[in-house]
């Protein structure tokens, strides 16, 4: 495995991108699940509400992690222009979550904290954590370019 990574050193980088995005993603998950969870039975909140909170509980463990550590060694294209598109792509993100507890609960009619968590944290957090890889990649957190070789000039 080790001499086909070396020979493959964009899927090597890759392989690393997803071990590190994984694991932050695993703390961010237990932030909001215990959060979601919490709000739901005790204090009562909706299902939408619940895992509307414990998203945005869960976004600012991801910034830090992806910043800093999945992403630490790509172009810095400024603080305030990452965490616009941060928090945007996280509001894409939890919107497909909320889709798939939505439809769960309101058209499905599967009510409780089993179908919930189904719903929302595993269906929806499960296709929202693919969408927000490729945006981190893509547009958060995009790659240095190459600088073309400098010709001197005579």
């Amino acid at each position: 495995m080790r001499d086909f990574l070396v020979r493959h050193p964009r899927l090597a980088k890759l392989a690393r991108e997803v071990g590190r995005f994984g694991s932050v993603g695993a703390v961010a998950y237990v932030v909001q699940l215990g959060t979601t969870n919490l709000l739901w039975s005790a204090a009562g909140a909706g299902p939408l509400t619940g895992q509307v909170i414990g998203t945005l509980c869960s976004i600012g463990v991801a910034f830090a992690g992806n910043r800093f550590w999945t992403f630490g060694d790509r172009a810095r294209t400024g603080y305030g222009r990452e965490t616009v598109l941060f928090l945007a792509m996280n509001g894409v993100g939890m919107l497909i979550q909320l889709a798939c507890l939505g439809f769960s609960v309101y058209v499905l009619d599967l009510d409780g904290p089993l179908a919930h968590n189904i719903a929302g944290n595993v269906v929806g957090v499960g296709l929202g954590t693919l969408f927000r890889f490729f945006s981190y990649r893509t547009w958060v957190f995009p790659e240095q370019p190459e600088s073309p070789p400098r010709e001197p000039v005579p």
